[in-house]
């Protein structure tokens, strides 16, 4: 399975011709392709899945995204592997 996570813009460069990022999603760093939001800018936030930034989302929307992730891999919807746990 595989969800849009939301994540701030720390860095833009450009790889092969492609605008690319790194996004601080919950301290953990990945790099992103920023194609689809070209207008993007070092502090702002995105929601990424699978190694796409998909669109630029505010800080309040991210906070909140994130709050609600946090919940639910605090109530067990998700193995150690980030899996659904449909044993609950």
């Amino acid at each position: 399975m595989c969800l849009a996570i939301p994540g701030k813009v720390i860095e833009i460069r450009e790889e092969n011709g492609l605008k690319m990022g790194t996004v601080d999603i919950s301290g953990a760093l990945t790099k992103a392709c920023l194609e689809y939001v070209p207008e993007i800018a070092i502090g702002q936030y995105t929601i990424v899945h699978a190694g796409f930034a998909l669109k630029i989302i505010d800080e309040e929307e991210a906070a909140e995204s994130l709050k609600l992730w946090d919940e639910l891999i605090r109530s067990g919807a998700f193995d150690v592997n980030g899996e659904p746990n449909d044993d609950r």
